[in-house]
């Protein structure tokens, strides 16, 4: 018999160590400082809103993560996970898949992660921030993560959710299967 909560979505929380995250860091105050969402307990299919390429941070958009980068290999990390019925488990994959198709049109919100900071609400079309996208997703899909506008999310917010349950904590290359972060070593010279 099926239940009204047969899937499960995940949110991944990590820090990465990169200036960039140490810089949000600094500002946030929250010990991880970027969100995606993924829909394995593997975390083999992860979407968020970050750097397009390993090593150019200003690159950023909407964006397929993958877990093997370099840029993840000593991430600290929590997973949550989020129990959902069907319809809104389809809705969200749906509603990614389809920015996925569309990932050009999609731009990462720099601008509201300033607004943020100076607590200056400012929507913008086609743009996020990982943490935001991560909260947007779930809102509309009736899901509020967060008891503010998706506008404002941090991930230290998407800690305290109450819809998510931590099922792990710790580095994510302990969380992830070895043979999935068999990461690329360079030759020394």
């Amino acid at each position: 018999m099926m239940t009204m909560k047969d899937h499960e979505i995940y949110v991944l929380l990590t820090d990465t160590g990169t200036v960039l995250n140490r810089t949000i860091k600094w500002f946030t105050k929250d010990p991880l400082n970027h969100a995606s969402i993924a829909f394995d307990r593997k975390l083999t299919d992860v979407y968020s809103f970050g750097r397009k390429t390993q090593n150019n941070p200003f690159f950023a958009g909407f964006v397929k993560e993958d877990m093997s980068w370099e840029l993840f290999k000593h991430a600290t990390c929590e997973v949550y996970c989020c129990k959902v019925s069907t319809q809104v488990y389809n809705n969200i994959r749906n509603q990614i898949l389809d920015m996925e198709r569309n990932h050009a049109q999609y731009k990462y919100n720099l601008i509201g992660m300033l607004a943020l900071l100076l607590n200056v609400e400012i929507k913008r079309d086609h743009a996020y921030f990982c943490s935001q996208f991560v909260a947007s997703v779930f809102e509309k899909n009736g899901i509020h993560l967060i008891n503010k506008s998706s506008l404002f999310a941090t991930p230290g917010d998407l800690v305290n959710a109450p819809d998510l349950q931590l099922i792990y904590k710790g580095k994510l290359r302990h969380y992830i299967k070895p043979t999935r972060m068999a990461f690329k070593r360079t030759r020394t010279a």
